[in-house]
């Protein structure tokens, strides 16, 4: 497979498996080099496989990304046994067309002015890397596979694990 053949498959993986989710722990670096987390709403993975956010150009998180542009982004729906950690270089966009082409009016429930807000702007997360756990075994499913592996002494096998470079 070609090289970029492998890049889009990548992408494809990556796309699937955060879409399935859609809520992540957005991660920065604070002004103490600590972790500073908090949830957001995935708006699109384009098929470069960047990941765009809404927020507020006056947010903590955007004070944060200006001194340091590396972000993770955690994505975890225990439910559909997908894990999934995404590292990236974040940058704000404040492209009113692309806000347009993006919006939909849900996002007013966080941003009550809509479109018209001057605070409004998107937070571009330029994915590097994504390190995923993806299972399609239901949760009984992984409890039987736990308790078979005790009683067989044999491995639990955690189900499709892998690292994607993009």
């Amino acid at each position: 497979m070609a090289n970029k053949d492998l890049q889009h498959e990548e992408i494809k993986k990556f796309k699937e498996l955060a879409e399935g989710v859609r809520i992540c722990m957005f991660t920065t670096f604070n002004e103490k080099n600590e972790l500073s987390s908090r949830p957001m709403a995935t708006v699109d993975i384009d098929d470069k496989g960047d990941v765009w956010f809404f927020t507020n150009e006056h947010s903590k998180k955007v004070e944060e990304v200006s001194e340091d542009y590396t972000v993770h982004l955690i994505y975890s729906h225990p439910g559909k046994n997908i894990f999934l950690n995404v590292k990236g270089q974040c940058e704000i966009v404040e492209d009113k067309n692309k806000i347009k082409e993006l919006w939909n009016p849900v996002y007013e429930a966080w941003f009550p002015e809509g479109l018209n807000d001057p605070n409004l702007c998107l937070a571009k997360v330029k994915t590097e890397e994504a390190v995923f756990w993806n299972s399609d075994t239901t949760k009984m499913g992984v409890i039987f596979s736990i308790i078979k592996a005790v009683v067989t002494r044999e491995k639990f096998k955690e189900g499709e694990k892998g690292k994607l470079d993009l």
